[in-house]
């Protein structure tokens, strides 16, 4: 028996629950093949797309490989094999559908396309690969200071560092530069990070689950990670990954949100609307992580705060 998943018309971070609370009620049956259908999909984010590889991944882990619909707008098809979705979903799902041959444009908004993160030397070549191009666009299109780049690739590294230290897995990461449409009519910098790993609970737990006694869960892991910057590691110096992600977003006005099991906590700029705690969300495997960092209002060359 197959169980059908459908991916969300506009799949980003708002419709994601939504994607994991019908992922977690289909992967729930014992051996039964999943079936992703993605044929009405109008718009996907960086966000929901390594999020897409994160289900497929933790789905193949359960059994038979699973089943993926493509879209069925050419257009849309065209974006997700243009932003490299596809290489790595030929690795994961059975396809169906037709689907063009990856072409990335040298000038796209497509700063990074899904990319896969196993180790070390995955995370050196990511920053190295995007740092010079994703400068230019933060400095010419977003109007940082030429310095916030250095903190950008920090940013970065980071963020996919987590993946090699925590999951226990591999993941995927995907920079995107656009028009952010809702409350914010500005242009914005996005990175996506998905893996379909232990988790942060499961990570932190021998350290910490302790400390907060019937507290813990996976609220108290994230709240543990990014606001106090605990870290699995007992030597000194680690688990400023998360904080020093916080302090970087911060200065630029821009938003964190990560989401691990049931529980997303986010660090919430003035110009958006989102919650900063969220528990009893629908179980999903690993952790993902959402970085937006938004154009500067004032001058560009300028904007230094």
């Amino acid at each position: 028996m197959t169980r059908l998943i459908e991916v969300p018309t506009q799949f980003d971070d708002r419709s994601f629950d939504q994607f994991a609370a019908a992922y977690s009620q289909a992967s729930d049956g014992a051996g039964e093949r999943l079936l992703f259908d993605a044929h009405a999909a109008e718009w996907a984010s960086p966000y929901g797309l390594v999020g897409l590889l994160a289900a497929g991944e933790a789905a193949a882990r359960k059994g038979e490989r699973p089943l993926l619909t493509a879209p069925a707008n050419p257009d849309v098809v065209s974006y997700w094999a243009r932003a490299g979705f596809f290489r790595e979903a030929a690795e994961l799902f059975e396809v169906h559908g037709k689907v063009p041959k990856a072409k990335v444009a040298a000038e796209s908004d497509v700063l990074l396309p899904v990319t896969p993160v196993r180790a070390a030397e995955d995370v050196h070549a990511v920053v190295s690969t995007i740092q010079q191009r994703a400068s230019a666009i933060l400095i010419s299109e977003l109007g940082l200071d030429p310095k916030a780049t250095m903190g950008f690739a920090m940013a970065l590294s980071e963020s996919c560092q987590n993946i090699v230290e925590h999951a226990g897995t591999g993941g995927w990461v995907a920079v995107q530069a656009y028009n952010w449409r809702r409350k914010l009519a500005r242009r914005v910098v996005v990175i996506a990070v998905a893996d379909a790993g232990v988790g942060f609970r499961h990570s932190l737990e021998p350290t910490q689950a302790k400390r907060f006694g019937e507290r813990w869960g996976d609220a108290a892991a994230l709240e543990a990670a990014l606001i106090q910057g605990v870290s699995r590691f007992r030597d000194p110096g680690r688990g400023q990954g998360l904080a020093g992600i916080r302090r970087y977003l911060a200065r630029w006005e821009g938003k964190v949100a990560i989401r691990s099991g049931s529980a997303r906590i986010a660090i919430v700029p003035r110009w958006d609307d989102d919650v900063p705690l969220k528990d009893g969300l629908p179980t999903f495997p690993g952790s993902q992580v959402l970085l937006i960092i938004p154009e500067q209002e004032t001058e560009k060359g300028s904007s230094q705060k």
